[in-house]
């Protein structure tokens, strides 16, 4: 697992990288605020339901939650499970709104 500051991940947004971005908070914090990241909680990774993001195995999958604890976790599960290139935001949606307010992820 790599590591990665929203600042980084907007930069490469606003590069036009077409990127894998993870949502691994729940459905309720998700609705409150999101940047457009595709919503995969963290519990349905830790129950293996994961098959929404099965093509991403071979792929970089950046993945955010509140603060950068939930998606440490979820990308050590991808790992177990495969993925090849996992990379946590640190700080998450919290860094993000500090930084960007309620932009999203073009």
């Amino acid at each position: 697992m790599r590591e990665i500051s929203v600042e980084e991940l907007k930069q490469r947004v606003d590069n036009g990288e077409q990127l894998n971005v993870l949502d691994v908070r729940d459905p309720d914090e998700y609705a409150e605020f999101n940047i457009g990241a595709k919503l995969l909680p963290l519990g349905n990774i830790i129950n293996m339901q994961i098959d929404d993001i099965d093509e991403w195995k071979d792929k970089e999958v950046i993945v955010h939650c509140r603060s950068g604890k939930r998606s440490m976790q979820a990308c050590m599960v991808l790992e177990q499970v495969g993925f090849a290139d996992t990379v946590n935001v640190t700080g998450g949606i919290l860094a993000w709104e500090e930084k960007f307010g309620t932009e999203k992820l073009k």
